[in-house]
């Protein structure tokens, strides 16, 4: 039986999880959603989806579910709470969550699921709502390979890069080392180009003198230009979301006994930002903090 023969619970449907729960549905899978918010649960039911009354009735219905959560407490709530979704799901049920949380939690998401007969796989996202919504997400991915294999062709239904990553884990711990240098680099670019303003540069003279070095970075090149530095600072990933990546990546280099005090220093200028209104705009909005600081002009091309 494939998995367009089967019924696949989608539980979450914020910024990333309702345009990836919506790709689902339209490339043919038969969905059962569920979320806090009656309007996004609305949208999908329109696309053909079917709404869960309960989680209870999402576990019943699902042999493999799919959540996408804000924090960890969350996961441990939704799924291993004494009402959660292994207290109801039939044996075998295969639980993937792709949220960003930190990895203590993700370990014992993978031990509860063996302990009551479940699978699991962590599966945190990359890139941002837009590609969410244009199915062009990117995947880490922790848990047993067959299990992967087994659900890969709902990650192709979501995303065009998928890369697995290795055991039980291994997704969530990728995911926060690909976000520490992702958000350190909006950072580091922020403070360059409060700088360069302050010097009073051509900003695009700058920029080329930086693409065409070491210096240049994903987010300065890809990113910024249509973000940022065009006006644009309507969230794909927000300030405070970034804060909290920030938080869980400091919690669990602690835990493994790794310094990082660029990550630190980062957070505290995302707390800096946060504190002075600007945590639900875009990360690259940290480039208009910093001017905003100085006192200076916004850089803008």
């Amino acid at each position: 039986m494939t998995l367009k023969d089967q019924t696949i619970g989608f539980i979450g449907l914020g910024a990333m999880g309702k345009g990836m729960a919506a790709n689902c549905v339209k490339k043919g899978f038969s969905l059962v959603v569920s979320d806090l918010r009656p309007e996004p649960v609305a949208d999908l039911v329109a696309l053909g989806a079917t709404a869960a009354s309960s989680l209870t009735d999402l576990a019943q219905q699902c042999s493999v579910i799919i959540t996408v959560l804000p924090t960890g407490k969350e996961v441990r709530e939704v799924i291993m709470g004494p009402d959660g979704l292994f207290a109801h799901a039939a044996p075998n049920t295969l639980v993937m969550d792709l949220s960003t949380i930190d990895p203590e939690t993700t370990d014992a998401l993978h031990e509860s699921a063996r302990a009551g007969g479940f699978r699991a796989i962590d599966a945190p996202i990359g890139r941002l709502a837009l590609h969410a919504e244009r199915g062009e997400s990117l995947f880490m991915i922790g848990g047993e390979r067959s299990d992967f294999e087994e659900i890969e062709p709902l990650l192709q239904a979501m995303g065009t890069t998928i890369h697995y990553c290795g055991p039980g884990g291994s997704g969530t711990r990728t995911k926060l080392v690909n976000n520490y240098l992702a958000i350190i680099s909006c950072q580091l670019n922020a403070e360059a180009l409060a700088l360069a303003n302050r010097f009073g540069l051509d900003l695009a003279t700058t920029l080329e003198v930086i693409h065409g070095t070491t210096a240049t970075n994903g987010q300065l090149k890809v990113n910024w230009p249509n973000k940022v530095l065009a006006g644009d600072t309507d969230p794909g990933f927000t300030i405070d979301l970034a804060h909290k990546d920030l938080t869980l990546i400091l919690g669990a280099a602690n835990a493994s006994r790794v310094p990082l005090p660029v990550a630190a220093a980062a957070r505290e200028a995302f707390s800096t930002a946060r504190a002075r209104g600007y945590g639900g705009q875009d990360f690259s909005a940290m480039a208009d903090v910093l001017c905003d600081l100085a006192q200076i002009e916004r850089a803008r091309t």
